[in-house]
């Protein structure tokens, strides 16, 4: 499908996966599945202490389950990332640990345990390359982690400033740049000049004192070109941010990003996960049971660039949405996961019916 800003689309459920025993909070797709003849993969974790690997396959290209990982974590598992080779998963549990997941011709196998957290562990993710991987934790802190031969993970330093529980952590998808969101309002940006030391310190701060957010951070996400993100907060809005890539691409230095727009209005509940595609369209997760749907305006404001609803899809869930993520592959694709214990697979569709002439 080729998108149009002007076209008229509708969210159209795919598949309802069920499952899990409780409430489901993150989901991943495999970044190198879904082409070249091999399935698509999903991981979703739970409060049920598990994480489940789905599959699509078959003449009716539905979602099985294909994989159990349990027995491993004792508390529920919040988060989870592949590596980007496709070949490992990061598990991120409220036990206070990590786990890493090792895909050996379908099995999954623990291959380490990261322990070191003082309490919950809320999130975790790979830099681009799959040489790093970051957690953080309730206890404030965010860690980072090099992946070392024989799945050895070492950690490499602490990294504290969050005043409050962090609540998600974010590489940048070209560079070794991360991001964490905390509950005490917060976005905070980790850089060092040598990723190959410890010197990794705070570079920036984005609060309500410069643009930010009012309340709780609770997800950020980057589009495909990596030189704008948006974050989602308690505070019922959405922020656009930019910076100059190129500048810190060539080596120059740090540039900072700065505020572009904030999307307010069109959430009246808690937004809880936000997704950018690389087509270029950013979904959201809330508490009032809805996804909704954003992309640029193409009008050309004065003021630099906006952003308006495509669509809203009302009662996408039965229950607070916690994770959308749009497929790396099929841009149509869609994953939500919800309290409701379900996950489900959409597909962005048009509604169009004019006929080529």
């Amino acid at each position: 499908m080729e998108f149009c800003e002007d076209g008229n689309y509708e969210l159209r459920e795919i598949q309802r996966l069920e499952g899990h025993t409780d409430r489901v909070w993150s989901l991943a797709w495999n970044p190198t599945t879904g082409v070249d003849g091999v399935p698509p993969i999903l991981a979703s974790c739970s409060g049920d202490k598990t994480v489940r690997i789905w599959e699509q396959s078959g003449p009716s290209r539905s979602w099985h389950c294909k994989a159990i990982l349990e027995e491993t974590h004792t508390r529920t598992v919040r988060s989870c990332a592949w590596s980007p080779c496709g070949k490992f998963l990061a598990t991120a549990s409220f036990d206070a640990t990590t786990a890493i997941w090792e895909n050996v011709g379908g099995d999954y196998e623990c291959v380490s345990t990261l322990e070191g957290h003082e309490n919950e562990v809320k999130s975790v993710s790979w830099n681009a390359c799959g040489t790093m991987l970051a957690t953080c934790s309730r206890d404030k802190s965010v860690w980072i982690w090099e992946v070392m031969p024989g799945n050895e993970f070492e950690c490499v330093t602490v990294l504290q400033g969050h005043t409050q529980d962090v609540k998600m952590v974010q590489w940048h998808p070209t560079m070794d740049i991360l991001f964490s969101c905390s509950y005490d309002n917060t976005i905070k940006v980790w850089w060092s000049d040598d990723a190959e030391s410890e010197n990794w310190c705070c570079c920036q701060t984005i609060g309500e004192s410069n643009n930010g957010h009012s309340s709780t951070v609770w997800a950020l996400s980057f589009n495909a070109e990596g030189d704008k993100m948006v974050s989602c907060s308690d505070d019922l809005t959405l922020k656009i941010w930019d910076a100059n890539i190129l500048r810190m691409e060539s080596g120059d230095g740090y540039a900072p990003w700065s505020h572009i727009c904030t999307l307010s209005g069109y959430h009246d509940r808690t937004i809880f996960s936000v997704h950018w595609s690389r087509e270029g369209i950013i979904a959201s997760g809330a508490a009032d049971d809805a996804i909704r749907l954003f992309v640029e305006s193409k009008d050309g404001s004065i003021d630099g660039p906006s952003y308006k609803m495509l669509l809203k899809k009302e009662k996408a869930h039965d229950m607070d949405v916690n994770s959308v993520q749009w497929s790396p592959v099929d841009h149509r694709l869609l994953a939500s996961a919800s309290d409701d214990g379900t996950i489900k697979i959409w597909e962005l569709a048009s509604t169009s019916t004019e006929k080529m002439e």
